[in-house]
């Protein structure tokens, strides 16, 4: 079974905010907060599409959470709960969406 575009968007961001735990160059971070803002604003739309508010609401919010141009500083400890909570929300939210398809 193929994967839908908007679960291999889920992913790819799981996979590259859980290697944001690893010790990298600052660039990497720098190049995963223009790929989060984009793969969020694809989520937000196709969950917009669905009408599913909620979920727009998180995803636009993790948005201008990664945004690259007014960075928040919230500290590698925070930012390391932050990559894994998130990455567990999408890898579930990729199992709920088979779920409800089938």
């Amino acid at each position: 079974m193929k994967p839908s575009t908007e679960n291999l968007v889920r992913i790819v961001l799981a996979v590259l905010l859980l290697i944001c735990l690893l010790r990298l160059p600052y660039g990497y971070y720098q190049l995963i907060r223009f790929i989060a803002v984009i793969g969020f604003a694809i989520l937000a739309y196709y969950e917009s599409e669905r009408k599913n508010t909620p979920l727009v609401i998180v995803f636009v919010g993790l948005a201008i959470l990664f945004q690259p141009l007014a960075k928040i500083p919230l500290g590698r400890q925070v930012w390391t709960v932050v990559d894994l909570v998130v990455a567990a929300v999408l890898i579930v939210l990729v199992f709920v969406q088979k779920q409800k398809v089938k």
